[in-house]
């Protein structure tokens, strides 16, 4: 049964998750019992619902408790459910909620990159985005158009972080990730090498002299390939570069050099997806 509690002010300390953590508190490796996340809307909820992740407590305004978060509240029986008006909501948080509905869930393990590449033919890895509405962005095209996983290096945005979860509309919880490696020192020998080892061909989305097109039938014809897309502004950085087996372009029109990250990742993944 639901359990509404009516709030008013900053002193309740149950709602730090919403407000008053930093992201390192929420991904707390120290106490992982007490990392976690948010999810917002009540479709993405269900999503992380659907997928098993542990809610800890809501938050929304008092007329959705009725209205369209009322599925949610009794799919998560007796979780502590906080409300209060819009305008009160939006000073606590320092934001408008979209949809007016949040969710705490409990941060899941860790999930190993054997674990999420085993039988995956078509991998994308982000290397150092940090926009978390790219990451989500491209989450949701991967998840989309023909990718069987997705992995992050150690300097990528969270893929759990708020708005990269609101961006990925839920396809987080449904697209398996994980990140390669434990630190930036990882990464891209440590990391490239253990693409290798699991049978993929490294495919390098950059600008060079020796940048084959994105239809190049060789790219098709790989058993495993792994779609490897950088950094806004700056790309791929020369090393990873270097040790990729192949490095693509999309050919452009117009005197246009390149495409946003998360464009840029769209089109590669349907056009080298598993269809």
């Amino acid at each position: 049964m639901a359990h509404i509690i009516e709030i008013s002010d900053l002193n309740c300390p149950e709602l730090a998750p919403f407000f008053g953590l930093t992201g390192r508190q929420m991904r707390s490796k120290r106490d992982p019992d007490k990392a976690l996340f948010i999810a917002e809307s009540p479709k993405v909820i269900s999503y992380a619902l659907d997928a098993g992740y542990a809610p800890l407590s809501l938050l929304m305004e008092r007329r959705h408790i009725e209205g369209d978060a009322r599925d949610i509240i009794s799919r998560c029986g007796d979780t502590p459910v906080y409300t209060a008006d819009r305008e009160v909501l939006a000073a606590l948080t320092g934001y408008e909620l979209t949809r007016g509905v949040l969710c705490a869930f409990r941060r899941p393990a860790p999930r190993p990159v054997e674990e999420v590449c085993r039988n995956a033919r078509r991998i994308a890895v982000l290397e150092g985005i940090v926009d978390p509405t790219n990451v989500g962005a491209l989450m949701r095209s991967a998840a989309g158009l023909g990718m069987d996983a997705l992995l992050v290096t150690p300097t990528c945005c969270d893929p759990l972080h708020r708005r990269a979860v609101r961006v990925s509309m839920g396809t987080v919880f449904q697209l398996p990730w994980a990140i390669i490696g434990e630190s930036p020192a990882d990464w891209p020998y440590g990391g490239l090498e253990t693409l290798h080892t699991l049978g993929f061909r490294c495919a390098a989305l950059a600008l060079t002299d020796r940048s084959i097109p994105i239809d190049d039938p060789r790219l098709a014809r790989q058993e495993q390939l792994a779609l490897i897309l950088g950094t806004e502004g700056d790309g791929l950085c020369p090393e990873t570069v270097d040790w990729c087996d192949f490095t693509v372009r999309i050919p452009m029109a117009h005197g246009v050099d390149s495409l946003n990250v998360h464009a840029a990742g769209a089109v590669a993944f349907y056009q080298l997806g598993r269809h």
